[in-house]
Parts: C-alpha cells; structure tokens; sequence
C-alpha cells in the first residue's frame, strides 16, 4: 500500500485542521501516517492529545513522535528533529509528504529535497505579511522563500498569501484554498437549547454574551477587547452588569487577563480549553476575533456558520470573511478607539439587526463549505500520483 505522512509541531494542527485530509488520502488508497510533538502541551492539555492518538489508532492511522519546537530559537531541539525526521523518512518509503506549520514545515522540505521526496506545505498564515513586524520579514520571509524551491505544491489560505507567493515564490505549483473549510450543514443542524446553555453560563435574558475562542496569548490580543470594554464601561455604567465577555482557550497570558479585567471592571470568563465550541457560539450574541495575525481563522468560519454577528480585526484572511456593516465590523489593529467604538456599536444594536448580520455571515460562509474544500484537495493529492489532469486541476486559481 502507498504511504503518506502528514506532518506537524504540534498535534491539535493535524486534529483540528487535517482530519478531513486524513480521510480523504486513506479513501484513495492511502496508508496514513502522522508526525508531530505529541509532547507539546502548549496548544492542547494531554487529555486531548491521549483521545487524539486513540482516535488516530481507531483509524488505523500510524503516528511518530518527532520533537519539533514551535519556535526557531530552539537550535538543539531543531537539530534533534532533523535527524528523527531523515531516520523516518529513511525508514518509511512514502509517496509524498503532507506538511504544515513553519517549524515542521521547515524540517519536513529539507529532508524531502535530500530523500527527493515530494512535498506538500500548507501555510496556515505567514509570519510575515502587510504590517508584520520587520523582524518577521527579516527571519520568515527569506526562509519560506528559499524553501519554496524544494516544495511541489504550496497551498495558501488568504488571498494575500496567494498573491505574494505566486508573485514571490517559486514552488513548483501555487494554490489558493480557502482554509480547511467547514461542514455549515452540521452548525445548522446543531439543535442547542440555547437558553439552557446561557443559563449554565450563568447569562441572563438582558446580558449580552461577547466570545472569543483562541489561545491566550499576545498574538490573540484579548486584551484590547478587554481594554475597549473597560471604556464602554467607563461611559455607560449601566452596561457593565450585562456585558459578560468569554473566552475559549487556554494560555501563557490567562493570570495577566484576570488582573486586567478586574482593573478595567469587566465581567471576564476564561473557560479554558472546550468541546463544545459550536453551543458556546450559538449561545453568544456577539462574536470577536482581535487577532494581530491570522491565515484564516477557523473559529471565525464556525461563528458565521452559527449566524453570529462579528467584530474581527482588519488583517488578511478575515477580511476575505467579514463584509464591513453587513456581516459586522472590521477594526485597525493598534487603534483602540476603533475598536471600541465598532464593539459599541454591535452592543447597542438591537437583537433583530444583530441577528440580519448573522443571516448574512451565514450566507457569505456557504463558499467556505467543507464539501468544497474536499473536492479541490482530492484533486490536488490525485494530481501526484494518480494520474489525474494536472492543467485542468491546477487552472482553477
């Protein structure tokens, strides 16, 4: 049987993001094999990570610990991953490599150049991008450059991803998809007793639920949420017994956002890492996405497919989601003043106009459709070794 090897740095990438992927090579034939740092807890509490590697044995999927770090500075640990990765591939003939994430993707292109190995890499976001920091471009930019003459097939996710790249880069072939995609179907179907959730929230009829789901680290930048609702507050006194912000996701900076909300007097609700993302966005009334950097968020996708009105910040990806006043509110990043007067204006919306954005964003999200996202990766895995017609596949840009 043909081999295929999906790689990562960490698990939840391959969890969260491929396992439509995964399905899909081992419909057409494929032995699929995983690689990434099961060990990293930075992303997913080990709980998670024992039910991820349940799962990938019940799909009779080969998994490999390989100890890659998610940061460049880790010199040793790269090194140790570069050789685990060639003593793998050594092993292990496989028909091509499916990569993702910078570090992984980084190693994965250098050992698929030596064993002449083809290659896959999903860029779920450049490091460097239009307003990135200077260091970004200094560090990422030539890297991912270099290495483009060693990938056969880059896949990006964002429009401005795909412009650079195909203008910049010199993969072999250039693609646009738009992220993962999601099953709209499966969110319209979600039958939640949406009171009874807000009620286990402990979120009254007249509250307004504000939620965001993501890591909480600097990049998420909770804290300029945190800080415009602290001036909403400021101005308006009654709001603050009703406006409940929550949070889905666990991190580095959880002790720093509970001191900060206490000082801006927010009613702030770190929930941690959750199972049950698609009730939680059902249940709010207004989603926000405050991201400096993102590919193209899928939490984002979710939310638009539970009909939630959003307030997001103006970076790629997201606005090839969100249209300004029809789907919600784009702000500048930088800019608190725009934020909070955009995040007051969602709040003092009546329900009926928060609820034509979510129709809205409901609509837009059926281009997104998981359906649609299958379809074009099946053609691109066949494109490799199937056969299949390379110019009419790889046309569709």
């Amino acid at each position: 049987m043909k081999k295929v090897l999906m790689v990562a740095t960490v698990p939840s990438v391959i969890g969260q993001f491929n396992m439509n992927n995964v399905q899909l090579l081992k419909e057409m034939g494929y032995d699929v094999h995983v690689a990434c740092n099961f060990f990293d807890r930075s992303v997913w509490p080990e709980d998670r990570i024992k039910e991820f590697i349940e799962l990938l044995k019940n799909l009779k999927v080969v998994y490999h610990q390989i100890d890659f770090c998610r940061s460049p500075k880790c010199v040793n640990q790269i090194l140790k991953s570069i050789y685990q990765m060639n003593n793998l591939m050594a092993k292990e003939k496989y028909s091509f490599v499916h990569c993702h994430t910078p570090m992984a993707g980084v190693v994965s292109r250098l050992i698929c150049y030596k064993k002449k190995v083809k290659v896959i890499y999903t860029a779920h976001g450049f490091h460097f991008y239009q307003g990135a920091p200077l260091k970004n471009w200094l560090i990422y930019y030539p890297v991912e450059k270099l290495l483009s003459w060693w990938t056969d097939i880059l896949i990006t996710i964002n429009r401005e991803d795909y412009k650079r790249a195909k203008k910049r880069f010199y993969a072999k072939k250039t693609l646009y998809i738009p992220g993962i995609g999601i099953d709209v179907k499966k969110y319209g179907n979600d039958r939640t007793d949406l009171n009874e959730k807000r009620k286990e929230l402990g979120i009254g009829s007249d509250d307004i639920m504000l939620l965001s789901v993501g890591e909480l680290n600097a990049n998420k930048n909770h804290r300029a949420v945190i800080h415009a609702l602290g001036k909403i507050i400021e101005t308006d006194k009654n709001s603050a017994d009703h406006l409940h912000y929550f949070i889905a996701g666990k991190g580095e900076l959880k002790d720093m956002l509970i001191e900060l909300a206490y000082k801006e007097g927010i009613n702030l609700h770190l929930l941690g890492f959750r199972n049950d993302v698609s009730e939680l966005l059902k249940a709010a009334d207004i989603f926000i996405l405050p991201s400096i950097r993102e590919g193209l968020n899928v939490s984002l996708m979710e939310a638009m497919a539970c009909k939630c009105p959003v307030i997001c910040s103006k970076i790629r990806g997201n606005i090839d989601l969100i249209v300004e006043e029809k789907g919600g509110f784009l702000f500048s990043t930088g800019e608190l003043n725009d934020l909070e007067d955009k995040l007051n204006r969602l709040v003092k919306m009546s329900a009926r106009e928060r609820c034509d954005f979510g129709e809205y964003n409901y609509r837009k999200i059926q281009k997104f459709d998981c359906g649609k996202v299958n379809i074009r990766m099946r053609e691109i895995y066949g494109s490799l070794y199937e056969g299949e017609d390379e110019q009419r596949i790889f046309s569709k840009e």
